[in-house]
């Protein structure tokens, strides 16, 4: 059965096996490349955007998900009532206080980034805070700061920075042999080798979502869900809260395949059963399976 330190423990191993496995592909379509053209220059350069993808996503992938969400950080003086929710569950669980940032959207959701507790970032929607409740609130936060407790979200962030270099590969790829093909006879020979790199990237694309898949496990959110139970000793907050957010129909602006995982609940409202791609990218067990465990907890 998972703990919070064997989870901790494998998603830090988790994230070096990623990092690895982005390093070996991206040097291997170089190595591809260069010996097509000709150009030592070419692996050179693939080993630099290797090295350089793999520590931005160590290093900015909080910040670059905040960015492609639009979240702004909020002080004390913004929302006293968010603000003194963090610090005391923080004091509870023995956390530095992350810093609190807001998505202005009005669907309600939530999700916690970066790649250590001192570094840990807490982002809610605005629509969060006007849907719910103080202990449903709570219950939330208490899911999130678990996330940062048991270091999912540093996995998590990796993730959205080397899927999605690997679908801007591909696009590159497939955009590059089009246009070249449509050239000289030496040129389309160009254009046809770049068209077959693309169509194994774009090939790998959805091996990608399935590795999300593997790396985000669904024991993942429910491992969050019993922990920030403990951590509140009121499941019900944290049951209610999510089927408040699973029945929330509001869409969100600002998301993509690449940060859905992120979230606490599936940020694609009423796409889930009609949407293949969607399908593929979703992580987290239904609502019903983790309210069901919420209540079945017995924590008084």
């Amino acid at each position: 059965m998972a703990t919070l330190y064997s989870q901790a423990n494998s998603n830090i191993r988790k994230t070096w096996v990623l990092m690895s496995a982005f390093f070996v592909f991206i040097i291997f379509l170089g190595w591809l490349l260069s010996r097509y053209f000709q150009g030592p220059a070419i692996l050179y350069f693939a080993v630099f955007l290797s090295v350089l993808m793999s520590v931005a996503s160590y290093w900015w992938s909080d910040k670059i998900v905040l960015s492609m969400v639009k979240a702004k950080p909020i002080a004390e003086k913004d929302n006293q009532e968010l603000y003194h929710i963090v610090e005391n569950l923080c004091i509870a669980s023995g956390l530095q206080m992350p810093k609190i940032y807001i998505i202005p959207e009005a669907q309600a959701n939530a999700f916690a980034t970066g790649r250590d507790e001192k570094h840990a970032v807490v982002a809610v929607s605005a629509g969060l805070l006007q849907k719910l409740n103080k202990t449903e609130l709570e219950g939330v936060i208490s899911h999130e700061l678990s996330h940062i407790k048991n270091k999912d979200t540093l996995l998590q962030a990796v993730v959205v920075i080397l899927v999605g270099a690997v679908a801007i590969t591909a696009d590159f790829f497939l955009r590059f042999g089009t246009v070249a093909r449509m050239s000289d006879d030496e040129d389309s020979k160009v254009g046809l080798i770049f068209m077959v790199l693309g169509l194994i990237a774009a090939i790998l694309a959805p091996i990608a979502a399935t590795l999300i898949q593997l790396a985000i496990s669904r024991k993942r959110e429910f491992l969050a869900d019993a922990s920030g139970a403990l951590l509140t000793r009121y499941p019900e907050g944290l049951a209610s809260a999510l089927e408040k957010i699973s029945a929330d129909p509001t869409p969100m602006q600002k998301v993509n395949n690449s940060t859905a995982h992120l979230f606490i609940s599936s940020p694609f409202k009423g796409r889930q059963k009609t949407t293949w791609l969607v399908k593929l990218f979703m992580t987290h067990p239904p609502v019903e399976e983790r309210v069901r465990a919420l209540r079945g907890l017995g924590i008084k």
